[in-house]
This record gives C-alpha cells, sequence and structure tokens, in this order.
C-alpha cells in the first residue's frame, strides 16, 4: 500500500513541477521580451534600406511608437 503512495505522490509532484517551470518560464520570457523588445531602430534602419527606402528619423520614429501601442494592446488583451 505504501509503495502505490509513494508513486502516487512522485506522479504528482511531477505533474506540479512540470506546469509550475512553465508558468514561471512563460512569465520570465514575456517580462525579457517585454523590456528587450526583439526590433529596435537599427534593425528597422536596416530593414528599410533593404527595401530600398531611406528611412528618416520620422518614420522611425513612427514605426516603433506604432510598434510599441500594438505590443501594449496584445498585453491587455492576455
Amino acid at each position: 500500500m505504501n509503495v502505490w503512495l509513494a508513486i502516487f505522490l512522485i506522479v504528482i509532484a511531477l505533474i506540479a513541477g512540470l506546469a509550475g517551470g512553465f508558468f514561471i518560464s512563460r512569465k520570465y520570457m514575456m517580462d525579457y521580451f517585454q523590456k528587450n523588445p526583439p526590433v529596435n531602430e537599427d534593425m528597422l534602419r536596416m530593414m528599410m534600406m533593404q527595401m530600398g527606402q531611406k528611412p528618416s528619423e520620422k518614420k522611425i520614429k513612427q514605426m516603433m511608437a506604432s510598434m510599441k501601442v500594438q505590443s501594449e494592446k496584445q498585453n491587455k488583451k492576455k
């Protein structure tokens, strides 16, 4: 009887550990990407130059602002 209880507790601890690890790592990555967005002004400038556009500072700032607003909208939905 004690063997079955031990197996049951091990399975429960494994499931709880997996669920806890998933949610902790998800929260960590969401905070990381919020603090360090994957696209910055230099990347936008390079992408625009590759597409044949001459990037102006005004256009770069507008694109960054629109990306920030869209990111905040997505965060509010969750």
